[in-house]
């Protein structure tokens, strides 16, 4: 152990939501890391963004460096720790099952300005994409406790955050996959998940 070891400054900055950067403030609590969570407001994002690199957040500074991209950071946060997988195989189905979430998460219009066609968009989305992802989703945790290994990665996070979002816009979503639903519940009740979530600021998404 390196006694002499300083644990670095980290500054998380995005918006008043969960969004994109929840899956960092997921992986800050369940390590018991400190950080400042900064959050700004959408009427100052004018004024915010040509000062970061690549225009864009979540970012975070670790020590004053710049790091950007949601799921960049959560590697970087999660290396050497068992939240990344236990193995090299492991940490390969951990990234595999993040990037399948996301790839689905990135297909929705969130920007998008007109609301008849936004809601056309994520109702398509929801009701013929949805229901294969989630049942290779159900196929791939069958009866094993964890999406990947025998312990939480933050696969299983990343599927509880992304889940919270998607049931916002469809209740009823889960409600054939009741093994999916119990390994969100499983991730809730972590202690440290579950602090988070009892104190983290109110918001839609």
């Amino acid at each position: 152990m390196n006694l002499n070891y300083i644990m670095p400054s980290y500054k998380l900055t995005y918006f008043n939501m969960r969004g994109r950067a929840e899956i960092i403030r997921y992986i800050f609590a369940y390590l018991d890391i400190k950080y400042d969570d900064h959050r700004i407001e959408y009427a100052d994002w004018p004024e915010v963004k040509p000062t970061l690199p690549f225009a864009k957040i979540p970012i975070l500074e670790v020590d004053g460096v710049y790091l950007h991209q949601s799921l960049a950071i959560a590697r970087y946060l999660t290396k050497n720790t068992d939240l990344a997988g236990k193995t090299e195989l492991e940490q390969c189905q951990v990234d595999a099952v993040v990037d399948t979430l996301d790839d689905f998460m990135s297909r929705f219009p969130w920007a998008e300005k007109k609301q008849d066609v936004k809601e056309q968009m994520f109702n398509e989305l929801l009701t013929c994409e949805a229901p294969h992802l989630l049942q290779y989703l159900d196929t791939y945790l069958g009866e094993k406790e964890w999406f990947i290994g025998n312990s939480v990665t933050w696969a299983d996070f990343y599927w509880e955050i992304c889940s919270t979002t998607l049931l916002v816009f469809r209740p009823d979503l889960l409600d054939v996959h009741p093994r999916l639903v119990a390994l969100r519940k499983k991730v809730q009740a972590i202690p440290a998940i579950a602090d988070w979530i009892q104190r983290r600021p109110l918001t839609r998404l």
